[in-house]
């Protein structure tokens, strides 16, 4: 499979986790209170995490030249719009746990450290099956058509967290209380160590990001298999994934018919990695960034458009309606019907 290939040092790898590292201190001491993140907050730090993953591309492109700039732009773009997707189910865990809004921003935050490890694997892994056998090409893009098609047309159905199988594992080896103490994974009951409900809904965001991780770094793997950019423009991606989602979480009704326009994302992802195996080859990076950019401005702007009559209430993390099961699709169907998450610590029916 013919791709772009440069040389990057060792110690740009170092220099680069290092800059990660230091973005999630500053994001963990920010935020060491627990607390409810505000619409106002979330976005000056989604600006501030947008800014740092396009100035990286800036930097791509005085370091390796515009090719390499714009394949890493592409690749971060897609990331970025299929992530949206990630907040549709992580609403809907949050609010089947009744995770206080206080507590969210810590799940979440640990849950992205775990999503960068996945993605990081899986990345390796990928990029390596692909060089070495042609045909995971055809294999990974018709997962990709698969998976858009399946987002496509999923009919709207109730999703349990708890049924992950995962989340059940964990509960039959954890001792398990079925509330919150506090800001706490785990705590002591009658001199015993036990998992709170808190780590159980961490727990259920990590195993819905496995599945999400799966089609993400394929959809990317399609645009490119250098490591270097695939990883680079993940984990840029991804750490914006917290503010997203507190930007996005009361307004995700509005965004009814996104997932059309994700669909169509992962089937063209799949088509330009099947072709890349074909005399056709890969289709060209101006091409790719204009198919992404395009999709997502009409579904959004669709979206909007066929709701803009819609003055229902969009505070807190309470989304839409309609959610596919994402243990069937491995992504949300479109905006989720779920009740709003407690604000308090109070405790919640059990799951």
């Amino acid at each position: 499979m013919n791709d772009l290939s440069f040389a990057v040092p060792l110690w740009v790898w170092v220099a680069v986790s290092l800059v990660i590292a230091v973005m999630l201190a500053v994001d963990l001491i920010a935020h060491r209170d627990n607390h409810v993140i505000g619409f106002k907050e979330a976005a000056v730090w989604s600006g501030v995490w947008i800014a740092i993953g396009l100035a990286f591309g800036l930097v791509l492109l005085a370091w390796q030249g515009g090719e390499v700039s714009s394949t890493y732009y592409a690749g971060y773009l897609i990331e970025k719009a299929l992530s949206i997707d990630n907040v549709f189910v992580f609403a809907l865990v949050f609010s089947f746990f009744a995770v206080p809004d206080a507590y969210q921003h810590k799940v979440l935050f640990w849950g992205v450290i775990g999503a960068l490890v996945f993605r990081l694997v899986f990345i390796f892994v990928g990029a390596e099956l692909l060089q070495l056998f042609f045909w995971t090409a055809y294999l990974f893009g018709a997962f990709l058509i698969w998976t858009g098609y399946k987002m496509a047309v999923s009919k709207d159905e109730e999703v349990h967290p708890d049924r992950n199988i995962v989340v059940r594992l964990v509960k039959k080896i954890i001792p398990t209380d079925p509330s919150f103490h506090g800001g706490r994974f785990f705590t002591k009951i009658n001199g015993r160590r036990v998992a709170t409900l808190l780590f159980v809904s961490l727990v259920a965001i990590e195993a819905t990001d496995l599945i999400f991780a799966v089609d993400s770094v394929a959809a990317i793997l399609a645009i490119t298999t250098n490591t270097f950019l695939v990883w680079t423009a993940n984990a840029f991606a991804v750490l914006g994934l917290r503010s997203l989602y507190f930007c996005l979480a009361g307004l995700l009704r509005r965004f009814a018919y996104l997932h059309y326009g994700l669909a169509v994302l992962l089937a063209f992802a799949g088509v330009k990695l099947i072709l890349s195996e074909t005399p056709v080859g890969k289709l060209p990076i101006p091409l790719t960034l204009g198919v992404i950019a395009v999709t997502i401005t009409v579904s959004i702007g669709w979206s909007l458009i066929a709701t803009r009559d819609d003055h229902g209430d969009h505070g807190g993390a309470t989304p839409g309606t309609g959610c596919a099961d994402a243990a069937d699709t491995g992504r949300a169907a479109g905006p989720c019907s779920a009740p709003a998450a407690r604000s308090d610590g109070s405790k919640p029916p059990r799951p």
